[in-house]
């Protein structure tokens, strides 16, 4: 199984994603590692990616998605995938992947994005994943603004139970 635990830019996405990995034996992957260059240049000057900027990325990690559906155990994948479209490219197998969604307050998102440091994602793009984002209605949705423990168990409890 595939887990793509997703949201907007300080949901918290990697810390969930690491916990709920570790909490299932799965693996961890965070899907900004499969950005070009070009596009964390972009972010990291303050410009939002468009989806033709998206394009190469999310067909990346669709790619990936395939290779560890065939052989690979549980991976958690954290990932963005604003719009529908994106969840689209990379819900390879219906049965086999699945969203959870991190629904955070904006100004809570907002507070975390501002305290982080040394990352390409600045804070001031927060309005436009905002703005991009489509919240889906075929996800695990959590509240991401209650403490970590209560998130991941909020997931676990929400999971498809293996079949």
């Amino acid at each position: 199984m595939v887990i793509v635990v997703m949201g907007v830019s300080g949901a918290g996405k990697t810390t969930i994603g690491l916990r709920l990995a570790a909490a299932l034996a799965a693996r961890f992957v965070d899907a900004d590692e499969f950005h070009p260059a070009a596009n964390r240049a972009k972010m990291a000057a303050g410009t939002p990616l468009d989806d033709a900027d998206r394009a190469p990325w999310l067909h990346t990690l669709s790619t990936e998605i395939d290779g560890w559906l065939q052989h690979e155990g549980d991976v958690v994948l954290a990932c963005s995938a604003l719009r529908a479209v994106h969840r689209a490219m990379l819900r390879r197998d219906p049965t086999r992947v699945v969203f959870v969604y991190l629904q955070i307050d904006p100004d809570v998102a907002r507070a975390r994005l501002l305290a982080r440091r040394h990352h390409f994602f600045k804070a001031g793009l927060l309005d436009s994943q905002l703005a991009t984002l489509e919240p889906p209605d075929d996800a695990v949705t959590v509240d991401a603004g209650q403490p970590v423990e209560a998130v991941v168990a909020d997931i676990l409890a929400g999971l498809p139970c293996p079949s």
